[in-house]
């Protein structure tokens, strides 16, 4: 008995993640109606396109984001991405700085931590630019030394993108901790007793690039 919550943003012709970066371009390739005269009557076929930067609607991180020496998307394993066990912590929505208090109690060791703040209502509007939850260097330093495998949010960015040394990517993608941003629907996710899933394309030579994330809820464990 299991439950799949969809934790990812969809991605549409125009969307703007990141501001400053370009919106992805979503696109007839061949339309069906170009493709009638390929096939036999009757019969047509879509091909689409699109074009984006990798950085767009719910995303992975790499460590080849931040060093050039770090795991590619191609390189990340799906043992790194899929079936992992997750928890789940839920802070205060006035919250900015998330620091390492809020994650002391937690057993985190080979867990997925995913960080609900709640800052995905803003999503798609220019409320969500500005002002975002973030996490503090020595909250990516404890997670770090307790052994996340990988560590999501729902917020603009898991870093204050007013700090430009960027310590949290740096400290996680450093021990090769991928790092999800712009989660959304964290409200539905239980605090433990859930699988998480954020596996993207296996392409070489980038460092960020989409996923469709997703908890799996054990319903036997929360119905005990």
């Amino acid at each position: 008995m299991n439950r799949l919550i969809d934790l990812s943003h969809t991605i549409t012709d125009g969307l703007v993640t990141y501001k400053g970066l370009p919106a992805p371009i979503v696109c007839d390739y061949l339309s069906r109606q170009v493709s009638r005269q390929h096939y036999a009557e009757g019969v047509e076929f879509h091909i689409g396109r699109i074009d984006m930067v990798a950085n767009t609607g719910t995303y992975i991180d790499a460590p080849f984001h931040r060093y050039s020496d770090g795991k590619d998307i191609a390189q990340l394993t799906l043992e790194m991405t899929a079936n992992l066990e997750g928890v789940c912590v839920t802070v205060e929505e006035d919250r900015r700085r998330i620091d390492e208090s809020v994650f002391r109690e937690l057993d985190v060791r080979n867990k997925a931590v995913l960080v609900h703040t709640g800052w995905s209502r803003h999503w798609n509007t220019e409320g969500y630019y500005e002002g975002h939850p973030f996490l503090t260097q020595a909250a990516a330093q404890w997670l770090r030394d307790q052994g996340a495998a990988l560590v999501g949010i729902d917020s603009h960015n898991i870093d204050d993108t007013e700090d430009k040394s960027r310590p949290v990517h740096s400290t996680l993608l450093g021990a090769n901790i991928p790092i999800v941003e712009h989660m959304c629907r964290l409200e539905q996710v239980p605090d433990k007793g859930f699988k998480f899933y954020a596996t993207p394309v296996k392409v070489c030579g980038l460092g960020t690039f989409p996923v469709r994330a997703f908890a799996q809820v054990d319903l036997t464990d929360v119905l005990i």
